[in-house]
């Protein structure tokens, strides 16, 4: 058994195939029981089992290594590595039929995320950064868009409902495009330049955790909406980076204060 960074994104790699089999699986055999949990999100058996795979081959490789994941409660580790995933990130349009779903799989070595995978077996999308080594989309390497200027952007939005109206109204005056189907999709078409940014004001961190590795090997930047470079404090935004402070300046805004205070002017 080894303890390097490197057999530990061997075996991220393999997670995330088996993870894509197992939820194309499920994906294409029809009805799926579906239960709610407490707060109100949908589960399904696909959920549960791919999480368990992912525990299970991760505490037989690494047993001193923590992991957290949507579906079951965290494994403390000692090693200064874990792992954090969500074994269905857009569990709602999964049981929908929608193909825009993702396995999401997070290395942290120590206090840094140093290797995400995002995972959509039915779009045949493989988004996957290490750190100092570039992000790839199907091992083809990828960068962030190169728009400087608010005119003209393509904004994803994983929920249009936690926007304030006149947040959307303002940009929408500013030349921007906003577009919903966030969730991972959006971060994985900001990394590969096909959007210039998402914004997330819901997250929990294994919706996120991938994110900061996967947007800043593509050339991109990723924050929190106050600014704060972490994946979980409960909202994100990645972008190409050129855009990045005054975007987040109207999108913030609702939550922090006016863009005065933010210290930024659009």
């Amino acid at each position: 058994m080894s303890d390097n960074r490197a057999d530990r994104i061997g075996l991220a790699l393999e997670l995330a195939e088996r993870a894509g089999t197992l939820s194309k699986q499920y994906f294409e055999g029809g009805a799926m029981s579906v239960q709610t949990k407490h707060d109100g999100t949908p589960v399904t058996a696909a959920d549960r089992e791919i999480e368990q795979t992912m525990r299970d081959a991760v505490a037989a490789n690494f047993p001193d290594d923590g992991f957290v994941g949507e579906e079951f409660p965290d494994t403390q580790g000692d090693s200064g590595y874990r792992w954090i995933v969500d074994p269905i990130d857009g569990t709602k349009s999964f049981v929908r039929g929608v193909p825009l779903y993702a396995n999401l799989i997070a290395l942290q070595e120590g206090d840094e995320i140093v290797f995400g995978i995002i995972n959509m077996p039915s779009a045949g999308i493989v988004v996957r950064a290490e750190r100092g080594k570039g992000c790839l989309r199907n091992d083809v390497p990828v960068r962030v868009s190169d728009r400087a200027h608010l005119d003209g952007s393509y904004v994803m939005a994983t929920w249009l409902e936690d926007w304030e109206p006149d947040v959307v109204e303002d940009l929408r005056t500013q030349g921007v495009t906003v577009r919903t189907w966030g969730d991972a999709f959006g971060y994985a078409m900001v990394a590969c330049g096909f959007a210039d940014a998402v914004v997330d004001y819901t997250t929990q961190p294994y919706d996120l955790a991938p994110m900061p590795v996967i947007i800043e090997e593509a050339g991109g930047r990723f924050t929190n909406l106050d600014g704060r470079r972490v994946f979980d404090g409960g909202n994100g935004i990645a972008s190409n980076g050129l855009i990045h402070e005054t975007l987040r300046a109207y999108v913030a805004a609702p939550l922090l204060g006016n863009r005065e205070e933010l210290g930024v002017q659009p």
